[in-house]
């Protein structure tokens, strides 16, 4: 896993995806901003026009494959990484409501066997991503590894290094599961973690709507007292909780508790539960009006989806609703003065790609580390060299992955979602810094369809719209040149 110690570079919800990938610094993280609210002396960032988006392309609809063969095995041959890999979403791309999408298993299957590499790359969440794993290899019965795996709140790793480390401050987690998110945070190295169940224990005056003996979620003891006085105390306060961060691990199910306990946390002074910051509405414009301009806790989501394909024949609601659920609210307690300050991560967003596209260059070398101790094996065993067949070969003869003494650069990479203000405006919008091109390709078998969506135009406009993930892998192949592992009826070889 490469080193986690750039998520300090991430941009707010607001901002566009499509942005040079230069690190900021971690001072400037506490005080990032939405577009909205940033001083145009600092720099407003808009939109991108559609004159700034990349030429547009002419999309191609492929149709659905007949499926994949895998009898051939050569992930023992020798047949080294190509230059190209994929990125796969897993909700509507691989899953249905927990269930494979028919040609799924045997795509990831084929692409082990060829050795070529990829990544998934979700916005869920909400459990380890060992569990997760373990339950996707379960499902699609392919041995799946933790080492090409990223799912939305991963990165959030990364905020346990630096000198501004989080490892051993106070931060409130919120999501589906109070304990699951809790024991999620715990295992990546967070030592001190609260939930809003715990404050509600402590003081069920807090949020009235609710009974404290019927409550059904379980909580834990918080490590310090709430602060309970009308004004504020400052000589007290190092006596009483205070949270450093909140986030939101994935799609919350008691919106109102939370939203009660996140407001209370940004109107506090310096992140102290109980207390209201004496700065709030007491600013002009430039600084936002006083508001989130006294310490207050940095807020991170950790994705942006405003829906998602469940088991209702319609999207439902996901964290992205409850993010702008939360801002609207704001925008009301702050009488339009200030909008919500907040980092929002997961597609569509560089700072995901960035670490996708790090944990996929590990992963890819892995693969040619271990495919060289193999070569050598078999020179070793039979004095030279036999090349793979050249039928199991792209055009041109050669495996693809260049000269086994290094590592070839990895040239593109495509991004099959089915969500095209994520999936496809991330890949759209992504810049590599080591100028890998991210080819977005969309998928009928999710939260996208013709009758509901929009005009896939400007950003959100794939490269090319499939039906499912084995019509977008036989695509992508037979742009990169392999038309001998595609037969002439459409199917893999």
């Amino acid at each position: 896993m490469p080193a986690r110690n750039s998520l300090r570079g991430l941009t707010t919800t607001a901002l566009p995806t499509r942005c040079a990938a230069r690190p900021i610094s971690p001072r400037v993280i506490r005080g990032l901003r939405c577009a909205s609210c940033l001083s145009s002396a600092a720099g407003t960032r808009r939109p991108l026009t559609a004159a700034q988006l990349p030429p547009t392309r002419t999309r191609v609809v492929v149709g659905r494959a007949r499926g994949f063969k895998t009898d051939v095995k050569v992930g023992g041959s020798g047949l080294e990484p190509p230059p190209f890999a994929f990125a796969f979403d897993i909700d509507g791309v691989l899953l249905h409501v927990a269930k494979p999408i028919p040609g799924a298993a045997e795509v990831l299957r084929f692409l082990n066997d060829y050795n070529i590499p990829f990544i998934l790359l979700t916005n869920g969440g909400g459990k380890h991503e060992r569990d997760r794993v373990r339950d996707l290899s379960e499902k699609l019965g392919v041995q799946l590894s933790t080492d090409n795996f990223v799912q939305s709140h991963t990165p959030f790793q990364e905020l346990l290094e630096g000198p501004d480390s989080l490892r051993d401050k106070t931060v409130l987690v919120t999501g589906s599961d109070y304990e699951k998110c809790r024991s999620i945070f715990k295992e990546y190295g967070f030592q001190n973690v609260v939930t809003p169940a715990d404050i509600f224990a402590a003081d069920p005056t807090i949020f009235p709507f609710q009974s404290a003996s019927s409550y059904p979620h379980p909580s834990q003891p918080l490590p310090k007292p709430l602060y309970n006085k009308p004004t504020l105390d400052r000589a007290s306060l190092p006596s009483h909780l205070k949270i450093d961060a909140i986030f939101v691990l994935n799609d919350p199910r008691d919106w109102a508790l939370d939203t009660q306990i996140i407001t209370d946390l940004l109107l506090s002074h310096a992140g102290y539960l109980g207390t209201y910051s004496p700065l709030n509405g007491k600013g002009n414009g430039d600084n936002g009006g006083g508001w989130q301009q006294d310490g207050q806790p940095r807020l991170y989501f950790s994705n942006a989806d405003l829906l998602w394909s469940a088991g209702y024949h319609l999207p439902r609601l996901g964290q992205g609703a409850f993010q702008a659920a939360l801002a609207g609210l704001w925008r009301r307690i702050t009488g339009g003065a200030a909008e919500l300050r907040r980092t929002s991560i997961g597609k569509p967003f560089a700072e995901t790609y960035r670490f996708a596209e790090r944990v996929l260059a590990a992963h890819r070398r892995e693969v040619l580390r271990a495919m060289g101790h193999h070569v050598l094996h078999y020179q070793h065993h039979h004095q030279h060299r036999q090349d793979p067949p050249a039928d199991l070969a792209p055009d041109g003869g050669s495996g693809g992955g260049g000269d086994k003494g290094g590592e070839a650069a990895l040239r593109r990479v495509y991004m099959i979602g089915d969500n095209p203000e994520s999936d496809v405006a991330g890949a759209n919008g992504y810049a590599s810094p080591e100028g890998t091109e991210w080819v977005p390709v969309l998928v009928r078998t999710g939260v996208w369809s013709e009758a509901r969506g929009g005009k896939l135009e400007g950003r959100f406009e794939p490269r090319t719209v499939a039906d499912d993930v084995t019509a977008a892998v036989r695509w992508a192949l037979r742009r990169e040149g392999w038309h001998r592992c595609v037969t002439e009826d459409g199917e893999l070889r």
